[in-house]
C-alpha cells in the first residue's frame, strides 16, 4: 500500500472517493520473501539428494502461498531441470481445466501445496495437478461463500490474491478483505500497491507517484473494481478471508511498525497513522 508523498504547494486533501491507501511496512515484504526462500530451499534440498539415497517419490516441489504464476513456472523448470521458459511455453498445451473467466490464464489456480516430482513428471502434468487441486479447494463452501458475497468464485480468488499480498499476518486477512469489499461497495478504487507490483513484475514497498499513473489494467489507483485476474496464487487462509471477511467499516490500513497494523474508517485517522509510519521510517533510515 502507498505512503502519502510530501505536500506540494497548493496541495489539497483528496476527496473521500479518491483517497489513496498507504502501504504496509517493510516487515511484511521481508516475511513474504522469507516464505518464498523457504519454498525454494525445500525444493533444493529434496532435489539435491542423489537418486540412490531416496525413492523417486521423495522428490517434491513446494509452491508457497502467494507465489505468482511466473515464480511457479520458474520453479517447475528448475525441478524438472528444463531450460528457462519451458513451463511458460507449455501452458497453452496443458489443457488446464480453468474457469471461462480465466481465459486460459492459470494465475490464481496454481494452488500452493507440495507436489511429487518423478521421472515421468512434465510441466503439463504438474500444472494440471495444481489446477485440479485448486478446483477441489475452490468448491463447496467457497462456491457458497462467493454467492453470499455476490461474487463469482473467480472474483473471490482475485480478492484472496490481493489479500494474500497485502495482509501483514493471517490474523489481518479478514480485515483487509473487508476493506476491499467496503471500497467496492462505495465505488472507491482499491488503490493497492500489490496490484502495481504485479503489473511491474516486482515486489516493493516503495510506490512512487509516477507508478500510480501506470497505464495498466492492474493499476488499482486509476482503475475501478478488481484487477482483471488474480495477482498471485492464494492459500486457504486468504480464500477463507475473501469469503468470510471480518465485519467492520474500515477503508484504510497501514502497518506502523512490525506487529502494529492499524485499520481505520476515517481519512483523518489514517493520515495520523501514516505520519507515524513515515516518522518511524525516517528515524530508521537515519540510524541505518
Amino acid at each position: 500500500m502507498k505512503s502519502t508523498p510530501p505536500r506540494r504547494p497548493g496541495w489539497q486533501p483528496p476527496s473521500r472517493n479518491s483517497v489513496r491507501l498507504t502501504r504496509r511496512g517493510r516487515l511484511v515484504v521481508t516475511a513474504a520473501c522469507a516464505m518464498a526462500v523457504a519454498g525454494v530451499i525445500a525444493l533444493t534440498v529434496t532435489l539435491a539428494l542423489p537418486d540412490d539415497r531416496q525413492p523417486a517419490s521423495a522428490k517434491t516441489l513446494t509452491i508457497p502461498e502467494g507465489w505468482r504464476a511466473s515464480q511457479v513456472y520458474a520453479a517447475v523448470d528448475k525441478a524438472l531441470a528444463l531450460p528457462e521458459g519451458t513451463t511458460l511455453k507449455a501452458v497453452p498445451k496443458a489443457d488446464l481445466k480453468l474457469p471461462a473467466e480465466a481465459k486460459g490464464n492459470p494465475e490464481g489456480y496454481l494452488y500452493p501445496a507440495t507436489y511429487p516430482v518423478t521421472k515421468r513428471t512434465t510441466p503439463q502434468s504438474l500444472l494440471a495437478a495444481m489446477v485440479a487441486t485448486a478446483a477441489k479447494k475452490f468448491s463447496g463452501p467457497v462456491v457458497t461463500g462467493a454467492r453470499s458475497n455476490a461474487m463469482s468464485v473467480y472474483q473471490v480468488v482475485t480478492i484472496a490474491s490481493v489479500v494474500q499480498a497485502e495482509a501483514a499476518t493471517p490474523a489481518d486477512m479478514g480485515k483487509v478483505a473487508r476493506i476491499i469489499y467496503n471500497r467496492l461497495a462505495r465505488g472507491m478504487p482499491l488503490q493497492m500497491d500489490s496490484t502495481i507490483n504485479y503489473a511491474l513484475n516486482r515486489s516493493s514497498v516503495h510506490t512512487t507517484e509516477q507508478d500510480t499513473r501506470l497505464n495498466s489494467p492492474y493499476n488499482s489507483y486509476n482503475r475501478m473494481g478488481l484487477p482483471p485476474t488474480p495477482i498471485g496464487n492464494p492459500g486457504h487462509p486468504a480464500i477463507e478471508a475473501a469469503i468470510n471477511p471480518t465485519a467492520g467499516d474500515w477503508l484504510y490500513f497501514v502497518t506502523v511498525k512490525p506487529g502494529d497494523t492499524r485499520f481505520s474508517s476515517s481519512y483523518e485517522e489514517q493520515m495520523a497513522n501514516v505520519t507515524e509510519f513515515n516518522q518511524r521510517r525516517q528515524a530508521a533510515r537515519a540510524i541505518g
